[in-house]
């Protein structure tokens, strides 16, 4: 397989369903015809790490001297981890579900500390709802897990965003760059192992970070800190919700060390011609771009072309993802809390841009934001029942910018 575009979300953002950046820009490239491959790296790591052989070496790693009372618990019944693992795994991704009784007996799965503020499980559940309460005991489980990991081998780790104080702190790059200088931790490593092999597989020509949230920042540097150290020929490019905000105004010339541009706002244009200029070296038009020139961070916008309407961006493509390996996880037992992270869906933008446009708390200068622009109905349905067909879900969430 070659593909010039490798569209990345870096871990981590959401354990039950994709994060939608890249499928809507994958889709994007259909239209103009450009390769491209997509990868939620999260889900993957954590596939890998939350297996048989994964904890059996995240054990391996810690030495039972000096732990908490909680991860000394888990420590000593290690076995009983490994051993119930992978069934979980199996029964999160709805693939299991006759173990739903036996993990609400809660004589099957072994339990430390984020059992003790187990909500009223009748109360919550009832007696009928055996499903959702294994779920949730199941969660805490893998939460139970996730605190281990925090306190003996990763301070940074998180479910659903990594180092995110690393990339709060991003309005200076010092406490960043210093973390990245330091060696690659037990969960780097899984990381910088699956990357490796999918950079192999796909040979891309440009790699293209979609960072949403403050905890996919550090993951994606030190992605691309891979790249740049072992495939120096390839080009990385990052945007995104948090480049957007945090990035906007970037002078640190370090930056530049780890990625080659920085592309702000709507992607599709950026990303298109960023393309042309790799597969044409006198094509030379950017859009809302930051590089590196001269040793010093500029900011191009040098193309007379305009966005590309919502009509014309095409239908996201969720194709390439583990779509029927996400994990279903209850963190709290109330059901509209659930709904954050049980269960899988579409995301589909209704509108883009902002209609009010008046709130003194948003930058309602950018063009992504004060260009209104709603989805005609007809080409919504449209998209729905492609996504439909190629995913097999009829769960839709819609969103705007």
């Amino acid at each position: 397989m070659q593909s010039p575009v490798f569209l990345i979300t870096p871990p981590f953002t959401q354990l039950n369903t994709p994060y939608p950046a890249t499928a809507y820009l994958k889709g994007f490239l259909n239209t103009q015809k450009i390769d491209s491959f997509q990868c939620d790296l999260g889900i993957e790591v954590i596939l890998e790490l939350f297996t048989k052989e994964g904890l059996q070496k995240l054990f391996a790693k810690v030495k039972p001297k000096n732990l908490s009372a909680n991860a000394s618990r888990i420590f000593y019944l290690q076995n009983d981890y490994i051993k119930t693992i992978d069934q979980v795994i199996l029964f999160l991704q709805e693939k299991n579900s006759a173990l739903a009784q036996l993990i609400a007996e809660r004589n099957y799965l072994p339990e430390a500390s984020r059992f003790n503020q187990l909500d009223d499980l009748d109360w919550a559940f009832g007696s009928m709802g055996i499903q959702d309460k294994a779920k949730h005991l199941a969660t805490l489980f893998l939460e139970d897990l996730s605190d281990f990991i925090v306190e003996c081998v990763d301070e940074n780790f998180g479910f659903s965003r990594y180092a995110e104080r690393l990339g709060q702190s991003a309005n200076s790059f010092d406490e960043l760059y210093t973390h990245l200088q330091q060696k690659t931790t037990f969960i780097d490593k899984i990381t910088l192992k699956i990357l490796d092999k999918k950079l192999n597989e796909i040979q891309p020509k440009l790699v293209c970070f979609s960072v949403p949230f403050p905890g996919n920042l550090y993951s994606a540097f030190r992605c691309a800190q891979f790249i740049k150290a072992n495939y120096p020929n390839v080009k990385t490019a990052m945007g995104g919700g948090f480049p957007n905000t945090e990035l906007r105004s970037v002078s640190d010339v370090r930056v530049f060390d780890f990625v080659d541009f920085i592309t702000l706002d709507d992607g599709e244009l950026p990303i298109e011609l960023l393309h042309q200029s790799l597969s044409n070296p006198k094509a030379n038009e950017f859009k809302r771009t930051l590089i590196l020139e001269n040793g010093q961070v500029i900011y191009k916008n040098n193309t007379a072309r305009l966005d590309y309407k919502q009509t014309f961006v095409g239908t996201p493509d969720y194709s390439d993802l583990l779509l029927d390996q996400y994990i279903s996880v209850i963190e709290i037992a109330n059901p509209m809390h659930s709904l954050w992270s049980d269960g899988r869906w579409n995301k589909l933008t209704m509108a883009h841009g902002c209609y009010w446009g008046k709130c003194t708390f948003c930058d309602i200068s950018l063009d992504y934001i004060k260009l209104y622009e709603p989805i005609a109905a007809t080409l919504l349905v449209d998209r729905m029942e492609k996504l439909i067909e190629q995913t097999g879900e009829t769960g839709f969430h819609f969103v705007d910018e």
